[in-house]
């Protein structure tokens, strides 16, 4: 053989043996996979929609585009209040979503979400993971041919806009309120009339006076549709939403077609979303608060009475649900047992720490 032949192929073989050896294990073993993910969101909520954006663009990055997420606003796919039937069924893969949407079906979808008086945005997820939360929702999500992991969370929300003020309970006899899902159910049980109305109508509802009240997010959102124009009463706390938290929902045959390790890079991505968007939702509220108040928006707190009045008729709506739903009726019990466990903690270190810095803020120290 010619020894100028020789060494050329070589080096060659050794080039490419070590190009071989250079490639990622996950791109060598696994099988190129595209998806779709539908959202129930709208691309103009830029936040709640972009989790979903921020997990596929981490699932497509850490794959090196061996599994590729693609990400449809509502109804461009399927509407949004259909995702997860979508998902369910096989005829879309993937959905982001809030499982309470589809709390009709079975109230157990709510607890995937919040449901009123609930845990807020760190308990929450300290029950998602480390308290066995994301196994036992499974539990019940696998029933329903999906697979759940958290993706998000708006932290609690505001408690709506209202055209007059709510100083009693008597004050909310007869209100019409645009209100969602399980809380609907309980604040129908102080006399307001609930009503499910899609975010696009729900400024021209509040102009015309076809419904009193609203709630949808918080400031940053809120601030897009206007709602202080035509119902400048601006409520807090929303109490029927302590830590919203969005879900990755995969259709469960697909998900467990899945490589063990493209399964954990979804499950990391998620996680990585959930903690960004609430990062996102927390820089941007404040500004947003300071533009709405300027704009005429008057916050006003909900009474003790009002709060309290909520929170009976929450636990008996509960304790209904419960007596007939052996799967609702133990997740809830299991967050209400950490619920009890969080505040007995928080109470000492972060409300302590938190009161004495806003009223450093309050004095104008900050």
């Amino acid at each position: 053989m010619d020894r100028r032949s020789f060494l050329t192929k070589a080096a060659l073989g050794g080039a490419a043996g070590s190009a071989a050896l250079a490639a990622p294990a996950i791109a060598q073993s696994s099988p190129q996979i595209t998806w779709r993910v539908t959202s129930s969101f709208p691309k103009a909520l830029d936040t709640i929609y972009g989790a979903a954006e921020t997990m596929a663009k981490y699932v497509n990055e850490m794959t090196d585009g061996g599994l590729t997420l693609q990400v449809f606003p509502a109804g461009e796919l399927v509407p949004g209040l259909e995702a997860a039937d979508a998902v369910s069924a096989g005829t879309i893969e993937v959905c982001h979503t809030a499982s309470y949407y589809f709390w009709g079906k079975d109230p157990t979808y709510a607890l995937g979400t919040t449901v009123p008086f609930g845990l807020n945005y760190r308990q929450m997820n300290a029950w998602l993971y480390y308290g066995g939360g994301i196994d036992m929702l499974n539990e019940f999500f696998h029933t329903q041919n999906l697979h759940y992991l958290p993706c998000g969370n708006t932290g609690v929300q505001m408690g709506g806009w209202y055209r007059k003020e709510i100083n009693s309970v008597a004050d909310l006899q007869g209100l019409k309120m645009r209100i969602g899902g399980l809380a609907g159910k309980i604040i129908e049980k102080l006399g307001v009339v609930p009503q499910q109305i899609a975010g696009g109508d729900i400024y021209p509802s509040l102009e015309k006076g076809t419904i009193d009240a609203a709630e949808w997010v918080g400031p940053y959102d809120d601030e897009k549709l206007g709602f202080y124009k035509v119902a400048p009463y601006y409520y807090y706390p929303g109490w029927w939403e302590g830590a919203p938290t969005l879900s990755t929902m995969i259709n469960l045959d697909k998900w467990n077609e899945l490589p063990a390790s493209y399964q954990a890079v979804m499950t990391t991505a998620c996680e990585a979303a959930n903690s960004n968007m609430m990062a996102s939702y927390d820089w941007k509220n404040p500004g947003a608060l300071r533009s709405l108040v300027a704009n005429g928006a008057q916050l006003r707190a909900f009474s003790q009475d009002v709060l309290s009045a909520a929170f009976d008729a929450a636990n008996a709506t509960y304790a209904e649900i419960g007596s007939t739903n052996e799967m609702f009726k133990k997740i809830l019990e299991s967050q209400n047992a950490f619920r009890a466990d969080a505040y007995l903690w928080a109470q000492l270190s972060e409300y302590n720490y938190d009161v004495f810095m806003m009223s450093q803020q309050q004095a104008g120290k900050l």
